[in-house]
């Protein structure tokens, strides 16, 4: 892999993640990328400044960047607001509007005109306007000796007053964020826009393509793209959802560049990934490999053994649960992969590396003894508290709560409390109820009683049979006996007898709306047993989490001036960040050496008409058959994916790849399994970004769907 020159001086030559700090880790804040030496990325290939990225002046490429959704990334590719994203980060979108008479997820879906654009109610699109350094504003008042719950509360008068003075007009909003474990703090001012159109989407058998086989994995030969578009008001300024609404007039879009890329070209990401734990300690570590993510990994298993069964028996169902399928399985297989990487690669004993260091740098100062003396006991004493919870907590999370209609019971508290008090304004009961039925009426669309059913059972079981008995609510150790362990016949009774179970019930609630019909429900007493748990588990761990919050804070100050000359990159937080590096092959264990790019030979070559991960259309196989490939290709290969060495996590999922001049290239869509323990711990050997390329997604736009309307509002260039 090629390795560009440092240009940071360091005290020590280990960032706490890696071995080194080289250009292609980090995910850097792109507002200060003057103090990233942008002339080293300059050197590598970048054709562009400082302002050209990042500008409140001037357009700049973060206007082209959007937060998309509630998870992802989105870049404008179109002067009227046409949005490129990802297939899966579009997935719920797209299945929020499918039915089995038009299944958009099976067929794929393309509007051939602005009227045929299907509006996605609750879907949203965020462009960052500006950031302001409020760490000043944010630490008044705060001083060592503050408790941790003095300094919160601190923090929380002081963030009011800052949010207070942001903009609210015109979808203008504030989000204070914080950075280094707590030292730093920053605003995000944004714009957000809430009308928003699914455009276009190829079929799951192309977006989708390898399914949860191939996720995760090199070689790829994904279509992992789907196209939406952002509308405002007539007026230009953002809009709920009306018909005279207008495609957004782009303040700036991506142009496209389909010439291709070759083998060391740089490259650079910006997007919004949502979270790193780069600076865990070994404790830390220990933790998630021993026993959270193992606790996740097998809830996730068995809920997907129960979807999977059901999504398999019915194309309503299949529709109903396919975005949630997917988005336990996408994790479920992340944490197999990163307990694996963790422990193959040795991360305990690195991380151990560093410690051991900053030890040594501690006791060389009497000052620093007492700033940071406590800081590794204070982490291994917080850790050894945090474990006999952990279990505990990951099953209040991923199975106390893995029946859906515990969760549903759980929302309408406030309803019953409304219900309950007899000097309730009758317009604001109204109210309540006119959200409650729609609420449920959202939640039935994809929701099927029978699967839930089966979930909770199984969810009821395990959390039985795995928890300590002190972490297990009264209710069910009641219901243990009563039904002497037969958790289906207890799934049945609750089912039988909750007003949410069925629309019927449902409504013959809102005929007569009784508090006492919520709070005597089975699965609303069943949602507050667990809550009782989980408050408990909360206050056990209080002390331990306070002890850690300034554990971390303190570590992270200190790594920073144990090295003066380093500039160390905040973890991911979901703000926008830039992340640089080449396009590179890799040797992924013994004798197995992967080229940096597939083609459509290899979607041929995995193709199985049993397998529904890897079924090819037949209109795809048509449209290669023909090998009119012009002008994405000039030869008589089909180019599908390449990988390069960014750093990226979940939340990067639909950014673009950028050439030298700021010019599209491709979406990144996922991370290699070799270095599944990235989050953790940067592998600049091993870690590699998947993308897929911007000719494939042409060619699928173009060639495949036969949109020229889509493809009239791109700008195109074809040369290097």
């Amino acid at each position: 892999m090629r390795r560009s020159r440092s240009v940071f001086l360091v005290l020590f030559v280990v960032i706490f993640s890696s071995v080194r700090l080289i250009a292609d880790e980090g995910m850097w804040l792109p507002y200060l990328l003057d103090q990233l030496k942008v002339k080293e990325m300059q050197s590598m290939g970048l054709k562009l400044s400082a302002e050209d990225i990042y500008s409140i002046n001037q357009s700049s490429l973060k206007d082209a960047i959007v937060l998309f959704g509630r998870g992802c990334t989105g870049e404008v590719i179109s002067a009227d607001g046409l949005i490129l994203t990802n297939h899966h980060c579009g997935y719920g979108s797209i299945q929020s509007v499918s039915s089995v008479d038009n299944d958009f997820l099976k067929e794929g879906f393309w509007a051939s005109r602005l009227e045929e654009e299907i509006p996605i109610p609750g879907l949203t699109v965020m462009f960052l306007v500006r950031v302001e350094d409020v760490t000043q504003s944010m630490l008044e008042g705060i001083t060592p000796t503050h408790t941790e719950k003095q300094r919160d509360s601190i923090l929380q008068v002081n963030q009011r007053k800052l949010m207070d003075k942001a903009p609210k007009e015109d979808g203008m909003g504030a989000v204070i964020k914080e950075f280094y474990a707590g030292n730093e703090f920053y605003m995000f001012i944004y714009q957000t826009y809430s009308d928003v159109r699914l455009v276009g989407a190829p079929p799951s058998a192309i977006g989708k393509f390898g399914g949860d086989t191939d996720n995760w994995m090199w070689p790829r030969h994904t279509g992992d793209f789907s196209i939406f578009r952002v509308y405002t008001g007539p007026n230009g300024k953002p809009n709920r959802y009306q018909p005279n609404n207008i495609p957004l007039k782009a303040k700036r879009f991506l142009t496209i560049n389909a010439a291709g890329v070759e083998k060391g070209d740089f490259a650079m990401i910006m997007g919004y990934p949502g979270r790193t734990d780069r600076y865990l300690t070994s404790w830390g570590v220990k933790l998630a490999v021993d026993e959270t993510n193992p606790s996740i990994v097998k809830v996730r298993r068995k809920k997907l053994d129960i979807i999977g069964q059901d999504m398999a028996s019915s194309d309503a169902i299949r529709i109903k649960y396919a975005s949630k399928y997917a988005g336990i399985s996408n994790y479920w297989k992340y944490f197999i992969g990163q307990t694996r990487g963790l422990k193959r690669l040795n991360v305990i004993e690195k991380k151990k590396e560093t410690e051991n260091a900053f030890a040594e740098w501690i006791n060389v100062d009497p000052g620093r003894k007492l700033k940071y003396g406590n800081v590794l006991t204070d982490f291994e004493s917080a850790y050894l508290e945090l474990s006999k919870t952990a279990r505990a907590q990951v099953y209040l999370r991923e199975a106390a709560y893995g029946a859906e209609i515990i969760g549903l019971a759980a929302r309408l508290e406030q309803l019953a409390n409304i219900l309950s008090d007899k000097n309730t304004d009758p317009k604001k009961r109204d109210e309540s109820l006119s959200k409650a039925k729609e609420a449920y009426d959202n939640f039935w669309k994809n929701y099927n009683p029978e699967t839930d059913r089966k979930l909770l059972a199984a969810m009821m079981s395990m959390y039985v049979s795995d928890i300590k008995s002190v972490y297990i609510p009264d209710l069910l150790v009641k219901a243990e006996k009563k039904y002497k362990g037969n958790w289906n016949r207890f799934a049945e009774e609750v089912f039988e007898k909750s007003i949410f179970s069925s629309i019927e019930a449902f409504t013959g609630f809102l005929r007569n709306p009784k508090a006492s019909a919520i709070t005597n429900d089975p699965a609303y007493k069943l949602a507050k047993a667990f809550e009782a748990v989980a408050n408990r588990v909360r206050d056990e761990n209080k002390e331990s989490n306070e002890k850690l919050s300034r554990a971390r804070r303190l570590f992270m100050a200190g790594l920073r001036e144990m090295n003066p000359d380093k500039l160390f990159y905040p973890d991911a937080n979901q703000t926008l960040r830039l992340t640089y590096g080449t396009v590179q092959d890799y040797k992924a264990a013994d004798a197995v050496h992967y080229r940096h790019y597939t083609t459509h030979y290899g979607i041929l070559e995995k193709e199985d008409p049993s397998n529904p991960e890897f079924e090819v259309p037949h209109r795809l196989k048509q449209v290669l058959a023909e090998k009119k490939y012009e002008p994405y290709y000039k030869t008589d290969t089909v180019y599908t994916c390449f990988i390069t060495t960014h750093d990226i996590t979940g939340g990067n999922s639909g950014s673009p790849v950028l050439n030298g001049n700021g010019e599209l290239i491709g979406l990144a869509f996922d991370g290699n399994w070799e270095a599944m323990s990235g989050d953790i711990a940067f592998e600049p050997e091993l870690q590699r970004t998947i993308n897929v390329d911007i000719r494939y997604v042409l060619f699928i736009i173009d060639k495949y769907a036969q949109c020229n309307h889509i493809m009239r509002e791109l700008s195109i260039r074809y040369e290097r």
